[in-house]
């Protein structure tokens, strides 16, 4: 029921009430409105047990195992949260001037530090405002570094087909044509494909090492020698960062960019449209490029770099420095975290996904490269069960509902038929592993046994499948005391 459903004229909920307001001054009287806004009439105990019962409605990090696979869905530490709101922080206006901003400023410096540490790059800046934003910033420095060397016939950026479907739009939006590049059948990209088709016309490679195939791309030292040799660059999708982190660095890989999502490896809030941050980082031959503004130490005062300093920026991608708070959040639990911590984090990352691949491999699962060890994630395939019992993996991934875990992805990375990209990322217990692999083991029990019941899943949740398309396609969002029917 919506909370409209439930208005009765003259029933209040004070402390929710806005406060009456003296009228604002300027504004044309063709802006103002002519009779109040149409909002709901209900109690406080209505508006407190609606919102409480809509949160209980859903699934989230807080409530429940959330096995993902590449976007890292792994537990937000209050403590970041709770430093982050600090007053000084909350009230710390953006034009507020340098002197007044040393606080900030040093964190956000040294968040750059740790950063460049981790990914061993020469430089990062922190204020793309999202992971895609940063993406394009990526793509934008590659062009901006070849035009600026007079080389404009660079024109085509290499994309493996196991990519981020981002990878291939950012590169559109940034003026290149993509060239898709195969992956062989043990997951690791055709270099002899690759070794075809790069040359002078090549910007770069755009990948990200663990694939999003859940495996380590094994030849990325010839894949690197291959692109520099034919002139072009290496751009690194963060996405994956979590499953190597203090373990080994992209910039040692070969790449000469990455980008990465602070709400993955470095575990600020995920989800529900922002806000994001995706700091990038380059390496010394794509700095001048950087978006602006950085933050920069003199060994005594803290200042911004702007387009004064770098006049071959790319220039600004946000308001000001970014999403400021989530920066802070990702400064803190790196602080917490220290080198050790961010270790632990790669190594428990990737034991938690072999461990459950172990698991399920023992259960009768079939993965989708028998072999290859995990990285921190790993797909299986369903196909089998698809062919013979017609239960498609959108039917388990609904069952898995009924059972309190929210589905791995699904029909993704597209080469895989019927395939489950799961990642239970380090912050799980070896108890929630085995409940989700219980749960896997008794569906596919239900798909030989009782394949209805499957096929008809979710029966325990408020609402049954949605048509997805029709909610795309007509979507509403809108209500109105008059809608028709």
């Amino acid at each position: 029921m919506l909370i409209f459903e439930q208005s009765r004229p003259g029933r209040r909920a004070l402390a929710q009430a806005p406060r009456e307001r003296e009228p604002l001054g300027g504004i044309p009287e063709r802006f103002l409105r002519r009779r109040s806004a149409a909002l709901p009439e209900v109690s406080e105990l209505q508006v407190v047990r609606h919102y409480t019962r809509l949160s209980q409605q859903n699934f989230s990090i807080d409530t429940h195992f959330y096995p993902l696979g590449s976007c890292t869905m792994k537990y937000n530490p209050r403590g970041s949260h709770a430093l982050a709101m600090l007053p000084g922080f909350l009230a710390r206006h953006p034009l507020a001037p340098d002197g007044h901003s040393q606080g900030v400023m040093a964190c956000l410096y040294e968040l750059q530090e740790i950063l460049k540490a981790v990914t061993g790059m020469a430089a990062v800046s922190l204020t793309p405002a999202a992971g895609a934003k940063g993406e394009l910033a990526g793509v934008a420095m590659i062009r901006a570094y070849h035009q600026a060397r007079g080389d404009g016939e660079r024109r085509e950026m290499l994309v493996p087909d196991a990519a981020h479907g981002t990878n291939p739009a950012s590169a559109v939006m940034a003026g290149f044509q993509v060239r898709e590049i195969p992956t062989g059948s043990d997951g690791d990209v055709d270099l002899a494909a690759l070794e075809r088709v790069v040359g002078p016309r090549t910007a770069g490679i755009m990948l990200t090492n663990p694939s999003t195939l859940g495996v380590f791309e094994r030849r990325i030292g010839p894949i690197a020698e291959a692109v520099h040799r034919a002139g072009g660059l290496l751009y690194y999708d963060g996405a994956n960062l979590n499953a190597i982190l203090g373990k080994v660095r992209p910039g040692d890989m070969g790449f000469d960019v990455i980008h990465m999502n602070l709400h993955k490896t470095f575990s600020t809030p995920h989800g529900g449209g922002g806000p994001g941050a995706g700091p990038v980082g380059v390496s010394a031959r794509l700095e001048p490029y950087l978006p602006v503004p950085m933050v920069t130490f003199d060994g005594h005062d803290y200042t911004w770099v702007t387009e004064r300093e770098r006049p071959h920026s790319i220039g600004r991608l946000s308001a000001f420095a970014g999403n400021v708070g989530i920066l802070l959040r990702a400064y803190v639990y790196a602080r917490m975290l220290g080198p050790e911590g961010m270790r632990r984090v790669g190594e428990f990352a990737t034991l938690n996904a072999n461990y459950l691949l172990s698991r399920l491999i023992a259960a009768g699962f079939e993965p989708a490269f028998p072999g290859r060890r995990a990285s921190h994630e790993f797909i299986i395939t369903l196909r089998r069960a698809a062919k013979e019992l017609g239960v498609t993996t959108m039917d388990f991934a609904k069952r898995l509902l009924d059972y309190g875990f929210h589905a791995p992805t699904t029909y993704f990375p597209l080469l895989v038929p019927e395939c489950l990209l799961i990642e239970p990322t380090e912050t799980e217990t070896p108890e929630a592993l085995d409940a989700f692999v219980e749960a896997l083991v008794k569906i596919k029990q239900e798909a030989e046994e009782q394949p209805d019941l499957v096929r008809s899943a979710p029966h325990r949740m408020p609402v049954k499948r949605l048509d997805d398309v029709r909610a795309a396609r007509e979507l509403n969002l809108r209500w109105s005391a008059h809608q028709d029917g």
